[in-house]
Parts: structure tokens; C-alpha cells; sequence
């Protein structure tokens, strides 16, 4: 292991970050900050509560996980991609580090984004609605887990990418629509049995159910399951990397 390296490609990736700090992380903030604006100010105010919490509240851990879900892959597939495009991966592909170094400085570098999104979300949360953290313990480990594990997802696109348009594909195409269809915005239970028993198949819905229980200690689903799905999505990626690495799949421009 070349903690040099690893070191090299954080500080590299990180300080990219703070260069582009306006798209990377106030863009987000403040798309989110409208999010508060309209649903939990104006529509709120006419939804009252729901399973005890004012709906201004509930939609906090929705908005920090959609933000959460998309950035996470984004900083991890463009990461990783830009090399390839710019034609400086020859300089990686030339230095004595592993795929193993490679994968640990990149998906590092994008789940420390990820992470400082959702805390600055949670802190501009607490200047449009008054909220209490019930488990902040676990906030933090599905807040990690999740960038973590969607880090690696996004880091498996940007390998499998060839233009720029392959890496919006996933977070536009498949991880938003997923993430207003499961529960975002919404009690599960509040839907019929037929479309609540359809929605249990969407992955998100545990996310955001066991997220919310760290925030509420309310979910749709049991927080049990909701971690054994990030922990299983995890894995599952940390799986097919080892797949790639083992199989000799090298960098490539």
C-alpha cells in the first residue's frame, strides 16, 4: 500500500473541489434550500404533520438524500473520468501505485464531497425549520455509508464511460426519479396497498426510510433492513471493483 499516493490523489481531487467550489457545493445547497422553500414552506403549511412530524421536517432527510445520491456519483464518475478525457490518466497509468491506491484516493476524495454536502444541507435545514437529531450516531453512519458506497457506484460509471454525456445517464435517468418515488417527499403509507407493495421493490425507499430514523426515529420500513440494503449495496459495488481488479482490467484512456 503507497499511502504517498493515495495522499496525492485526495489533496489532487480535493483541491479541484475548492477551485469549483460555486458548482460543486453552493449549487447544491442552494437548489436544496428552494426545495425548503417550496415544499416545506408553501406546501407544508398545508400538510400539517405526518407520522408526528411537522412535514417541513420530514422532508429533510428526503432533500439531503437526493442531493446526497447524485453528488456522490457525480464527483466520483467525473473524478475518475476526466483523466481519461484530458489524456493525463497516462500519468497515473505510469506511476508505481495499484488499482487498489487508484480506487481508495478517488472514492475517498468523493465521499469526503458527499459528506460535507449533507452536513451543510443538515446546517441550512436548521435556518428554514427547527429540527432535532433523535440518533445522531447513526445520522452519521448511514450519512457515510451511503457516500461511501454511492462513491464506488459512481467510480464503476466513470470507468465504464466513454463521453460525458454516459456519466449524467445513471444520476438523471435512474437515481433521481428513484429517489422522489421513494419517499422523499412522502410517507410510503400514505400511498394505496398496491402502489405502497410496488414501491417496497425501489431501493431508495430504505435509504431514506432508515435516514429518517436516525433523524425522527419514524421510518416505512425497519431500520434492520434499511441497513442491511446500504450494507448489501455497498458490498455489492466493493464486489464488482474487486471483480474488475482481479480479472486484470487496467486504466485506459
Amino acid at each position: 500500500m503507497n499511502p504517498y499516493a493515495i495522499r496525492a490523489i485526495y489533496r489532487f481531487e480535493m483541491a479541484r473541489t475548492f477551485r469549483t467550489v460555486m458548482q460543486s457545493i453552493a449549487s447544491p445547497v442552494l437548489s436544496t434550500a428552494l426545495y425548503f422553500v417550496v415544499f416545506g414552506g408553501a406546501i407544508g403549511s398545508r400538510v400539517g404533520t405526518i407520522d408526528g412530524v411537522s412535514y417541513a421536517a420530514f422532508i429533510i432527510p428526503g432533500l439531503i438524500m437526493l442531493s446526497l445520491l447524485g453528488e456522490s456519483i457525480s464527483n466520483a464518475s467525473f473524478g475518475i473520468y476526466l483523466p481519461k478525457w484530458s489524456g493525463t490518466i497516462y500519468e497515473l497509468l505510469s506511476a508505481p501505485i495499484s488499482f487498489v491506491e487508484v480506487v481508495i484516493g478517488y472514492v475517498g476524495a468523493a465521499t469526503t464531497k458527499s459528506v460535507m454536502l449533507g452536513t451543510l444541507i443538515m446546517i441550512t435545514a436548521r435556518f428554514f425549520v427547527p429540527f432535532e437529531i433523535v440518533h445522531p450516531l447513526w445520522t452519521i453512519a448511514f450519512l457515510l455509508l451511503t457516500a461511501m458506497s454511492f462513491s464506488l457506484f459512481g467510480f464503476i460509471i466513470g470507468l465504464w464511460a466513454d463521453d460525458f454525456q454516459k456519466l449524467q445517464v445513471v444520476p438523471m435517468m435512474v437515481i433521481t426519479p428513484l429517489t422522489f418515488l421513494g419517499g422523499a417527499f412522502y410517507s410510503i403509507d400514505m400511498l394505496p396497498p398496491p402502489w405502497r407493495q410496488i414501491t417496497l421493490f425501489n431501493p431508495v425507499v430504505y435509504l431514506i426510510s432508515g435516514f429518517r430514523w436516525s433523524f425522527f426515529a419514524v421510518s416505512d420500513v425497519p431500520v434492520g433492513v434499511s441497513l442491511v440494503a446500504i450494507l448489501g449495496f455497498l458490498g455489492a459495488c466493493l464486489a464488482a471493483i474487486g471483480w474488475i481488479f482481479n480479472t486484470g482490467w487496467k486504466l485506459k484512456a
